[in-house]
Formats: C-alpha cells, sequence, structure tokens
C-alpha cells in the first residue's frame, strides 16, 4: 500500500486540515501517515477556539519514525504558523524524500490580495523556502504573488499566471481561486502546457475545502492520474460537495463547519 506523510494540525471540529486529508486519502486506497503540527478544539474560523502547540514534539516524533525505517510515496505539507515548523519540515523532506516521493506544498500564506495576520517575514521565508522543495505546489493567487515576489493584487490574467508559474521551478505549478466573472478556475502550469480548469462559482467559502483539494490531488496523481485529470476530479469532487452541503445549509458566505464530504467518499 502507498503512503502519504500528511503534515498539519488536526480540529476537533471544522473539517479542515488533518481531518480532511486523511479520509480523501484514505478513500483512494493509500495510507495517510499523520505527522500532528498542533492540536485545536475546533478550527480557528470559529469565534474562539484553544489549541496545543506541537512544534516542540514533532522531532521527537520525526526521529522514531527513522528508527522505523520508513518510507513514503507521497509529503503533504499544509499551514505552517511559524518558520521553526517550517525548518522542521524542510529538513524532514530532506530525510524521507526517495527518487519517487512526491512532494505536495500548499504553501499558505494569505488569499484575496491579503497576507493573512498569523504571517511575518521570517515564517513567509520559510514557506517560500519550503516551497521551493516541492515537485507540485497549489498557491492561490496571492500566494503564487509571494512566491514569485511580486506586488500582491487582487486579480491577475491567466496570462499572468502563467508568466508567473513558469519563473518556478517545481515541476507542477497548480494556482487556485482564478476570479473568471461567473465562473472560478484553476490554473495547471507544466512542462507539458499551461490549462485552466473551470467550475461553477458558488459564491460561498467552505472551511477545509483547499486542505481537500492538495489532498485528492496528490493522491489521484499517486493512483496514476495525469495532473490535468487530477486537478479536475478534485474540482469536481469539492464542487459537489459544497452543492450537497449548500441543501441543507443556509446562504450565509462562509460556513466554519466545512462541507458534507464525507458522503462523497466511496467504500
Amino acid at each position: 500500500m502507498k503512503k502519504i506523510a500528511v503534515i498539519n494540525d488536526i480540529s476537533g471540529f471544522g473539517k479542515c486540515s488533518l481531518t480532511a486529508a486523511i479520509p480523501v486519502i484514505t478513500a483512494h486506497g493509500i495510507q495517510p501517515c499523520p505527522l500532528p503540527t498542533g492540536v485545536f478544539s475546533n478550527q480557528t474560523g470559529y469565534e474562539s477556539y484553544k489549541g496545543v502547540d506541537l512544534t516542540s514534539s514533532m522531532q521527537d516524533f520525526i526521529d522514531e519514525w527513522k528508527k522505523l525505517g520508513v518510507g513514503f510515496d507521497g509529503i503533504l505539507t499544509g499551514f505552517i504558523p511559524n518558520s521553526l515548523q517550517g525548518e522542521i519540515i524542510s529538513r524532514f523532506i530532506d530525510d524521507f524524500k526517495g527518487e519517487n516521493t512526491v512532494v505536495l506544498v500548499d504553501p499558505i500564506m494569505g488569499d484575496d490580495g491579503e497576507i493573512y495576520d498569523t504571517y511575518n517575514e521570517k515564517s513567509i521565508e520559510a514557506v517560500i523556502s519550503l516551497s521551493e522543495k516541492a515537485d507540485i505546489i497549489t498557491p492561490n493567487v496571492t500566494e503564487l504573488a509571494l512566491l514569485c515576489k511580486k506586488d500582491i493584487k487582487k486579480a491577475y490574467s491567466p496570462d499572468e499566471i502563467k508568466e508567473m508559474s513558469a519563473s518556478l521551478n517545481n515541476e507542477y505549478v497548480i494556482t487556485t481561486g482564478i476570479n473568471l466573472g461567473e465562473r472560478i478556475a484553476n490554473a495547471v502550469y507544466c512542462k507539458d502546457g499551461f490549462r485552466l480548469i473551470e467550475a461553477e462559482r458558488l459564491g460561498q467559502h467552505f472551511s477545509g475545502t483547499g486542505d481537500i483539494f492538495s489532498a485528492y490531488v496528490l493522491s489521484d496523481y499517486l493512483s496514476g492520474k495525469d495532473i490535468f485529470a487530477s486537478v479536475k476530479n478534485a474540482c469536481e469532487f469539492i464542487e459537489k460537495a459544497i452543492k450537497l452541503t449548500l441543501e441543507n445549509e443556509s446562504e450565509k458566505h462562509y460556513h466554519p463547519d466545512g462541507t458534507a464530504f464525507e458522503t462523497l467518499l466511496q467504500i
């Protein structure tokens, strides 16, 4: 059985990070091996939360994995709250990335033209450094500009996104959340070309969709799909999950509880 090391935090409520990624990976017939970076009562999009930072324990966990002599077909990273975690994860990739290991980094730093309040110059540099080690990255348009050290703005044209993607050294650059008016798109850039994969613009924001997306893309790719098919399948899955959730949810803009994606996973 293939294995993916999933490095992220875990929340009791909110369906994001590990609680979003693990079932998606498992449904692909791949074993998820979580390396928790923190534990939260509920994700930070709620009015209040309590959490425990596990940065000081991560290296001890990693050292135990080294004793086991384990290897991974994939490595998936998500939210990085501080530069020290970035350094630990960077060393993890150095230690565990084999010849055929695929590394996907979701460079979470900001959105909609703004950098998240939890980030500073040092932590941004840590994410950029980590992204340089990835085979696949999944930035949104704001994060793509940060990776390319460009001025941040809310919208970029497909031509601008293609140019910025080409300036990076990753095998695959998947830019998410591109505003096309009534439609929304993800852009895939690689040596085989540049392609926009469009989806219906539903107007709501749900917790965990980015974590589902990155886990789905990596799992699909490791299962033998090409990168374009992997992104298309992930987009269609998330679109179905959102529509299903909206059947029983209000029309509020932000949904901290996440989507009902579990009902779409095949057993």
